[in-house]
């Protein structure tokens, strides 16, 4: 791991979970896998406190423990779970997009308490919900019920590993650290409840009409009743069904973009044919028969068997090679390239930032570098139409940030300068890890600016809330509209001013984060892409 990306992970930790379970997770993101004393011994903290950060990076899906051969328990944390962290808003924005605000609580809920069971889920969001809604309208629990099943069907959510059941017998002690299992065929499969209720709305008076207080009658009601129906089986977000979201929708983008409209709503309904079919890895789609695909176009689209026929390919015949033809049945067979896809996409990214970076002739050398893979300093000057001092200017400034590299092939064995043969190339897997590497550092100075920028205006910014909080009480009670303007004046006007700037500033830093995010995603995938799997 990148020092950049330890910074990146210790900021997330610090900003999401506090100080106790960023020193634990940053040490463990050092130095790898570790037991529990040592832990404790390394960072200085109490035992009880490593246990209880510890508890909270496992139930966040952060931490995974391992039983080793001599029977201690290694903790080790996922550092690529814990940059994702970064991307919840685009995860919980994409729920609220395809299945609504029930979709979008329902995610949210699990991001934020790591693993729920069911019931606890639709329970709170259910609540939630009414708080939101007019007074005397409820959110019926079935309803919430539906959306969680369909997320589950679409693979969004899924089950935590369990704890496989098996016969105790007090002769044989239980190990020090169960194994978790999960069964494939049941990942997905929701458990039959029959979740009958309403959302409930919070009550303002902390006392009940029979004078007993509500949180010893909440208890004594948690006690006399039973463990719900699925107790144990316990729900989380299945972040690789996002990317794989994430990842068609960008494929689609770049069809829409490069062609016509029509382009790519084939190519999303062919993506929308195999995403549950196919693994988030795979370097194809499964094949797709021309009158499958003309079946399941959107009923919107009139367009008839022979221009679809058409459509396909023209995309097949594509430089790009973004749909290939895999066979002539059914009126041929067609799949979405999702490896060659990323490399594209990939490749556009990289291409923009050095036309930003260096201009527009600079992108004319890269380009050509990608299309010609090798060439001499001269043929590059020759095939770009560009002076030689300029061009040399620029390859050198491009070579000096790593985004091209020289590569020396000599004629005699001595090496000579002048019997060896030097050319300039684009190595794109290279090129993509650098810049990724910048964007993690990226990410990191906008997240301490942010941190800066809010300690510098704590103190207004807790006036701000206090005056907030007092208006809003006030309000209830139903204050006079004199009373009220009275209390807006104890910010004054410069005071507002400054907050307003704040809030602008704050803004422009959480939007970067996203745009630096979604560059993140695009190299990302391509680099996993480019892995060998075993």
């Amino acid at each position: 791991m990148t020092q950049a990306e330890i910074k990146l992970c210790s900021l997330l930790l610090h900003e999401h979970f506090g100080e106790i379970v960023e020193k634990i997770g940053t040490h463990l993101v050092r130095t790898g896998s570790q037991v529990l004393r040592v832990i404790a011994s390394d960072t200085g903290l109490l035992l009880d406190q490593v246990k209880k950060a510890l508890c909270v990076l496992i139930q966040h899906n952060l931490v995974t423990f391992q039983l080793q051969k001599r029977g201690w328990v290694e903790y080790e944390v996922q550092c690529g779970r814990v940059l994702r962290i970064l991307r919840y808003p685009r995860y919980i924005y994409t729920a609220k997009t395809l299945y609504g605000d029930t979709g979008e609580l329902i995610v949210e809920e699990l991001l934020l308490n790591g693993q729920l069971t069911m019931s606890a889920v639709v329970r709170k969001v259910a609540d939630r919900l009414t708080e939101t809604m007019e007074d005397g309208k409820t959110m019926d629990y079935a309803d919430v019920s539906n959306t969680f099943v369909r997320l589950a069907d679409t693979h969004f959510v899924q089950r935590c590993p369990l704890v496989p059941e098996s016969p105790q017998s007090p002769e044989v002690p239980p190990p020090p650290a169960p194994t978790l299992v999960i069964n494939e065929k049941d990942m997905y499969v929701v458990p039959r409840l029959n979740l009958i209720g309403k959302g409930k709305r919070r009550r303002s008076c902390e006392e009940e009409e029979d004078g007993e207080p509500r949180a010893k009658k909440q208890k004594q009601e948690g006690e006399s009743s039973e463990p719900p129906p699925d107790d144990g089986i316990y729900w989380q977000v299945n972040i690789d069904r996002f990317h794989q979201h994430f990842r068609d929708q960008a494929i689609v983008s770049a069809v829409a973009n490069r062609m016509d409209q029509t382009s790519s709503e084939i190519v999303r309904t062919m993506l929308r044919m195999s995403e549950v079919t196919t693994s988030s890895g795979a370097p194809y789609t499964q094949p797709l028969s021309s009158n499958e695909i003309f079946r399941s176009l959107p009923a919107g689209y009139n367009i008839v068997k022979q221009v679809l026929d058409q459509y396909l390919t023209l995309l097949a015949d594509d430089p790009l090679e973004f749909v290939g033809k895999s066979g002539d049945s059914g009126g041929g067979m067609y799949t979405v390239n999702l490896h060659k896809a990323l490399a594209s996409l990939a490749t556009a990214t990289l291409e923009s930032i050095v036309e930003e970076r260096f201009g527009s002739r600079c992108a004319r050398i890269f380009r050509l570098l990608l299309r010609k893979k090798h060439l001499e300093q001269k043929q590059v000057e020759d095939f770009a139409m560009i002076p030689a001092k300029e061009a040399k200017e620029m390859l050198y400034k491009m070579l000096s940030e790593n985004f091209v590299s020289l590569q020396e092939i000599p004629k005699t064995p001595d090496h000579a300068p002048s019997r060896t043969f030097y050319l300039y190339t684009v190595n794109v897997p290279a090129a993509a890890r650098m810049l990724l590497h910048r964007c993690y550092k990226s990410v990191a100075n906008l997240m301490e600016r942010r941190q800066f920028e809010t300690k510098e205006n704590k103190r207004l910014l807790e006036k701000s809330q206090r005056v907030e909080a007092i208006l809003a009480s006030m309000q209830a009670t139903g204050a006079e509209a004199a009373q009220l303007q009275e209390i807006e004046e104890m910010i004054t006007a410069p005071e507002r001013q400054q907050l307003e700037t704040l809030k602008r500033n704050v803004n422009k830093i959480d939007a970067s984060e996203n745009q630096v995010d979604e560059t993140i995603f695009v190299l990302e995938s391509f680099i996993e892409s480019t892995v060998k799997r075993p």
